[in-house]
C-alpha cells in the first residue's frame, strides 16, 4: 500500500460536506437521496465530484482521505 506524503484538503460547499458525512456513515446513495430529498442520479453526480476533489478512485480512498484531511 502507497503510503500518502501529504493531506489534501479541498474545499467544500455545506452540501458536499454533508453528502461526504453521510457516505462515511454508510448510507447507500439513495438512502442519501431520501434524506435530503434529492434524487439519486444527484447524489450519484455530488459522490463523483467528491471523488474528483480528493484525487480518490473509490469510496473507501474518499473516506480514508476526508479522515486525514479531519473533515470526518
Amino acid at each position: 500500500m502507497e503510503k500518502e506524503n501529504h493531506i489534501v484538503c479541498p474545499k467544500l460547499n455545506d452540501r458536499e460536506l454533508v453528502i461526504l458525512r453521510m457516505v462515511a456513515e454508510g448510507r447507500t446513495s439513495a438512502k442519501i437521496a431520501t434524506e435530503l430529498s434529492l434524487s439519486t442520479e444527484t447524489i450519484k453526480w455530488y459522490r463523483k465530484k467528491l471523488l474528483a476533489k480528493f484525487d480518490a478512485d473509490n469510496a473507501a480512498s474518499l473516506i480514508r482521505k476526508a479522515l486525514a484531511a479531519g473533515l470526518i
